[in-house]
Parts: C-alpha cells; structure tokens; sequence
C-alpha cells in the first residue's frame, strides 16, 4: 500500500525520486497525463525503507537499478498540481543515483517505457535549458548547480 491518503483539503504522499545526472543533463520524465516534466521516482509503500523505493521505483518505470550515491534533499512541499487542481503536502526524498555501469545512457536523449498502464516518455535536459522547461519541483531548475554533500531539509512552496 503507498503512503497517500487524501483528504477533502487535498492529498498527502510520501515519495521518493531519483536524481539522475550524465554530462550536464538531468534525466526528467513525463507521462500521458502529463503537460510537464517531473523526477522520476513515486510513492513509498507502508514499510519499505526509501532506500527500497527508489530503488524500486525506477525498476518498475525504467527496468534499471543504479545505486545510491547519497541523499541530497528531504522536501516538505505544498503544491497544487496542474492537471488535476488537487492540492497536496508531500514528503519527497531526493537520492542522487550512480548511473554508470548500466545501460541507462544507451537509450538516447529520449526513450519512452511503458509500466502496466502507463507510458512514459524520459529526457535528459541540458542543464542550461531547465530554467525554460515546464519542469517540477521548480527548486531543482537553481538547486541542481550546487548538490549538497549532506542532507539538506527544504519547505517548498509551489
């Protein structure tokens, strides 16, 4: 069972994401839903550490599983979201991921996946180019320049 509940004030999830970085470009995501790109990673399961998750999660919607570097960011963030209008309070954990040594890369500048019901469509966005994209959490377009060597705690306000 995932860890989200909603509520008639909006929904709270518990979410992990995967920060996946490769000669200045970070790896984003976007789904059929969706008008804008987002981390990929998802909702922790009641019981399963983060560390888990994550690991999970990109399995599930890339069929890869790089380790763990290290945590960067731990995000309380309060957000409407675009599509919906469903606002929420999210607990996000943001691990930076080691992608060498899987074949992540050899998919191009964009690959698309399908996971059960869901296609996805993956890019690595040039650095330079994020400030422009349709991107969240908005903080990674400033955040992603300077990576913390330790566990930073956010409040976001989106």
């Amino acid at each position: 069972m995932d860890i989200t509940f909603k509520t008639e004030e909006g929904r709270f999830n518990y979410r992990v994401c995967g920060i996946m970085i490769c000669d200045g470009k970070l790896l984003a995501m976007k789904d059929e839903n969706s008008v804008y790109y987002y981390l990929p990673g998802g909702r922790v399961m009641l019981h399963e550490t983060a560390e888990n998750a994550i690991k999970r999660e990109l399995r599930e919607e890339m069929g890869v599983e790089p380790d763990i570097i290290r945590p960067l960011w731990l995000a309380e963030n309060f957000f409407t979201e675009d599509v919906k209008q469903e606002k929420y309070h999210e607990l996000c954990l943001y691990f930076l991921m080691d992608i060498s040594g899987i074949e992540l890369l050899t998919r191009g500048e964009s690959f698309e996946r399908t996971e059960g019901k869901h296609h996805h469509i993956f890019e690595w966005i040039p650095f330079e180019r994020l400030r422009g994209e349709y991107l969240y959490p908005l903080f990674i377009k400033e955040r992603i320049y300077s990576l913390p060597e330790r566990l930073e705690l956010l409040t976001v306000y989106e």
